[in-house]
């Protein structure tokens, strides 16, 4: 990565201290990595940007609750990478386009595919070489990815970085999230038994 497009700092949260990367390739993203880091078998989540679910708490998906898993996994295991990437809104549609998918799947019944396809827009387009780039950056060489998605771990495989191992990182199925999170297993390949196990007729 060229000097200009990288700046680190320390950042302090309610978890502790982080070394903050940020870093620009396409869009501006960050890395926050806790503790001593070693180069094989470290444990990282890349997490797609939603604003929705990450910021205002969102139930309809899981990615603030796999957000706050991961960060909490980080600092349980004393050293980790997060990669937050952005420009991943809606699995890279936009936050525009992902709103209008909602008013889809609320007033039609589709499901998080369906809605996005009906619109003309691809189901996922996601850039994960930023990732990629950033934790060779960092001198990691393979990883323990908290991911549910095979998709994932295959990209980054493509793009250089060995994962080791698959780390679930599963939030609870709900009433509001069910229907999202079976279209990620059915529709998307993701690992959800937690989908399996939910009872509509008790929720």
């Amino acid at each position: 990565m060229r000097e200009q497009d990288i700046a680190e700092s320390t950042l302090v949260t309610r978890r502790g201290p982080f070394r903050a990367v940020a870093f620009r390739d396409g869009a501006e993203h960050l890395a926050l990595v806790h503790g001593r880091i070693r180069r094989d078998d470290v444990l990282v989540r890349v997490h797609s940007e939603c604003l929705t679910g990450d910021v205002f708490g969102a139930v309809r998906c899981e990615c603030g609750e796999q957000l706050d898993a991961a960060l909490d996994a980080i600092v349980d295991e004393g050293s980790g990478v997060l990669v937050y990437l952005r420009g991943h809104e809606g699995r890279g549609i936009g936050l525009v386009a992902k709103v209008r998918t909602h008013v889809l799947q609320d007033e039609d019944g589709l499901d998080t595919v369906d809605s996005a396809t009906s619109l003309g827009l691809p189901v996922d387009v996601r850039d994960y070489r930023p990732a990629a780039r950033v934790l060779r950056h960092l001198g990691v060489r393979s990883v323990r990815l908290m991911s549910n998605n095979p998709d994932k771990i295959a990209a980054l495989e493509t793009h250089g970085i060995r994962v080791a191992a698959r780390v679930p990182l599963l939030a609870p199925a709900s009433p509001d999230n069910i229907r999202y999170l079976t279209a990620k297993r059915d529709r998307l390949g993701h690992v959800l038994p937690q989908v399996d196990t939910f009872d509509v007729a008790e929720s």
